[in-house]
């Protein structure tokens, strides 16, 4: 393989979670056992530094039809709203017209937020089910993959471009980047939400790993990408959401500033050396920690013949539970609040989903698999905390810092 930034062909292979089936891709009763197994390996290029799959599940096959809703979770709404009138009020307030163009748009929720700031709006979304249910809620939307023959098929320019969640899932890197750099208005803002491989190291969050996510960036590495293409990186900052994402700005090289803030985090990328082959080894070795861990806990519980479901069926779940064989013998069922996973099942494990609101039973624990919304959840079920039901987190950000 040729490394999908720099096209180097130099690799190390770094973390590997087996054969594992696509991880969005939940079952109806008919299709369980059906479905494909691909290899699920994380490499190191040695040339840029950025780390990647080594296997590509075509676009086609990941995106054609899912059931990931942005839109479920306040806490991603009001993440999204926070930074759609930051980046107003710093850059736009009281310009008019303006518009904003987000990339992989889902439901339109992220858009919504720009609709309110008085945008123009237009996503690219490329799974047509979703984009139905953004158009049908006032969100202009177009149903594509967002490449350069996308963009130029739309021909227009924007103030804003957007990509929350979507630049790590590129197939086509270069064409996607290029269209942007063509698009992008001579004073625009190119934003870029994305999780912050840094922090999935350090929170050993392997199960952020999954075959749609096909790269996994520091901000050194994403400035590599973006200045092949004429852009650059000139504001940064961290946030909580997902356990640790970056929120980058970007503009026309030389167009806008460097931030002290983007340099703090350069610098805190070079002293934790999240870009060296050394502290992926590390992380590989941990993930095998907290696996250990993990299943020691369920084979507690189910010798003690503790009710467990699974809280949330979030695609990154299914890595967790096929890489740790985490099946009916731990798990009975997940627990979803998405009325689109309504009657399937987990891919691999086979686990059947629930929806919250028609539960006629508690369980004695609650595995989350959604720990990313941990404060969310303790918050929403204090309830069921009151009532002794446990709230196990299979993932805990800062235990290895």
């Amino acid at each position: 393989m040729k490394c999908r930034v720099c096209d180097g062909s130099d690799f190390e292979l770094v973390v590997d979670l087996k054969n594992q089936p696509l991880a969005l891709n939940f079952l109806s009763k008919e299709d369980l056992g059906k479905e494909l197994f691909y290899p699920l390996r994380v490499v190191f290029c040695l040339r840029c530094k950025t780390a990647q799959l080594d296997y590509t599940i075509k676009k086609e096959v990941v995106y054609s039809k899912h059931t990931y809703l942005s839109g479920i979770t306040k806490s991603l709404y009001d993440h999204f709203f926070k930074t759609a009138k930051e980046i107003d009020d710093q850059f736009f307030n009281g310009k008019f017209p303006k518009k904003a163009l987000d990339i992989g748009s889902n439901d339109g929720t992220q858009l919504k937020c720009y609709q309110k700031l008085g945008y123009e709006v237009l996503g690219v979304e490329p799974s047509s089910n979703i984009a139905k249910i953004a158009n049908e809620n006032g969100v202009n939307t177009f149903n594509a993959f967002y490449n350069l023959e996308t963009a130029n098929e739309i021909n227009q320019s924007f103030d804003v471009i957007n990509a929350s969640g979507v630049f790590f899932h590129l197939e086509e890197l270069h064409s996607v980047t290029a269209a942007i750099k063509k698009y992008l208005k001579s004073d625009g803002v190119f934003v870029v939400q994305f999780l912050y491989m840094q922090k999935i190291m350090e929170n050993v969050a392997f199960d952020q790993i999954y075959h749609e996510h096909l790269l996994y960036y520091n901000i050194e590495t994403l400035n590599y990408l973006l200045n092949i293409h004429g852009l650059e990186v000139f504001d940064a900052k961290l946030s909580p959401i997902h356990g640790g994402s970056i929120i980058a700005y970007a503009s026309h090289i030389g167009s806008r500033s460097k931030s002290d803030n983007l340099n703090l985090l350069l610098d805190e990328e070079k002293n934790s050396r999240s870009n060296e082959l050394e502290t992926y080894y590390k992380f590989a070795r941990n993930i095998e920690i907290v696996k250990s861990k993990n299943l020691d806990f369920l084979e507690k519980c189910r010798k003690e013949k503790k009710k467990v479901f699974g809280m949330g069926a979030p695609v990154k779940g299914n890595t967790l539970l096929n890489y740790l064989n985490i099946d009916s013998k731990y798990i009975e069922c997940l627990v979803e609040k998405n009325e689109l996973r309504r009657n399937l099942f987990s891919p691999g494990m086979h686990l059947p989903i629930l929806i919250e609101k028609e539960l006629t039973q508690l369980p004695d624990v609650y595995f989350v698999l959604a720990w990313n919304f941990k404060e969310e959840i303790l918050k929403n079920n204090a309830h069921l905390i009151e009532k002794g039901v446990e709230f196990y987190f299979p993932i805990n950000p800062g235990a290895f810092s």
